[in-house]
C-alpha cells in the first residue's frame, strides 16, 4: 500500500508509510531503560494507545528528559513502523513535522499544534474532530511541564497553552503525557477553570515556574542524548 499523504505544509516532504491504521503517542521504555516489546509497551502510557495495536508510527510529542522514547524499539520490531517529532526539538526521526502539519491514520488524522515551551520542540496532537488532544508536558493534569531546564521558557508556555490548548472546545479531553496521581484524562474546561497554574496571571505563572526549584531529573543525562537519537542507547560506532 502507498503511505498515507500528510495535509498542511508537510505535503512535500516523506509522509508516513505503514498499513495499520493506528499510531502511538509518546510511547516510552521502562523506568530502567528496558528494551524489547515488553518494557516498550508495558511501560507506554496507558492513555496514550490510539485505535491500534501495531502502530505505523511512533509519535513524540517532544524529547523528554525523564525516560527514554520506545521510538528506537518500536522501529526495531515493527517493520515500515517510522518515529516523528518536531522539527525544532533537534532530535533525529524519520520525519520531522512543523506547526499545521497534519498526520493521517485510517480515516482519522492529528493536527500538528506547536506548543513550546517546557522544551522549544514540544507540539500538542489534537484529532480532527477536537475531541481529543494530546498535550505531552506542555499541558499535565492540573498543572504544567517544568520550565527550568532544555531551554524552557515559563512565558512561553503559559502563551502556548492559552493560545494553541485552551482554544479548544471545552469538551474536548486533555491526555498529558505523564500523571503522577493516577489521572490519565481531563478536559479543556477543566484545566482552563481548575489548573492552579495557568488560571494565574502571566506574570504570576512566570514567578512561580521560577521558584519551583526542583531536583534535576534522575534520567536526564541518560535519556535526553538517547533521546536525540531516536532513543538509541547506544551511540553508533
Amino acid at each position: 500500500p502507498r503511505p498515507a499523504p500528510l495535509s498542511g505544509s508537510a505535503l512535500e516532504r516523506p509522509a508516513l508509510a505503514g498499513a495499520q491504521p493506528g499510531l502511538r503517542v509518546d510511547p516510552g521504555l521502562g523506568r530502567d531503560g528496558s528494551g524489547g516489546p515488553k518494557g516498550c509497551w508495558a511501560a507506554a502510557e496507558p492513555a496514550q494507545r490510539v485505535w491500534s495495536p501495531r502502530p505505523p508510527a511512533a509519535v513524540n510529542t517532544h524529547c523528554h528528559a525523564d525516560h527514554i522514547t520506545g521510538s528506537g524499539v518500536l522501529r526495531s520490531l515493527l517493520p515500515g513502523c517510522q518515529s516523528v517529532i518536531s522539527r525544532l526539538s533537534g532530535a533525529q526521526a524519520d520525519l520531522h513535522i512543523e506547526d499545521g502539519d497534519s498526520i493521517r491514520f485510517g480515516r482519522f488524522a492529528l493536527e500538528t499544534r506547536a506548543s513550546p515551551g517546557h522544551t522549544p520542540g514540544c507540539v500538542t496532537f489534537v484529532l480532527n474532530d477536537h475531541s481529543m488532544a494530546f498535550t505531552g508536558d506542555a499541558l499535565l493534569i492540573r498543572g504544567c511541564g517544568r520550565t527550568d531546564f532544555q531551554q524552557g521558557c515559563a512565558k512561553t508556555l503559559y502563551h502556548s497553552v492559552h493560545k494553541k490548548i485552551f482554544t479548544l472546545p471545552g469538551n474536548c479531553l486533555v491526555y498529558p503525557a505523564h500523571d503522577y496521581h493516577g489521572h490519565t484524562v481531563s478536559t479543556v474546561e477543566e484545566e482552563r477553570t481548575l489548573n492552579p497554574r495557568l488560571t494565574l496571571s502571566c506574570e504570576e505563572f512566570v514567578k512561580v515556574m521560577d521558584n519551583l526549584n526542583l531536583p534535576k531529573p534522575q534520567q536526564i543525562d541518560i535519556a535526553v542524548p538517547a533521546n536525540m537519537r531516536c532513543g538509541v542507547q547506544t551511540p553508533p560506532s
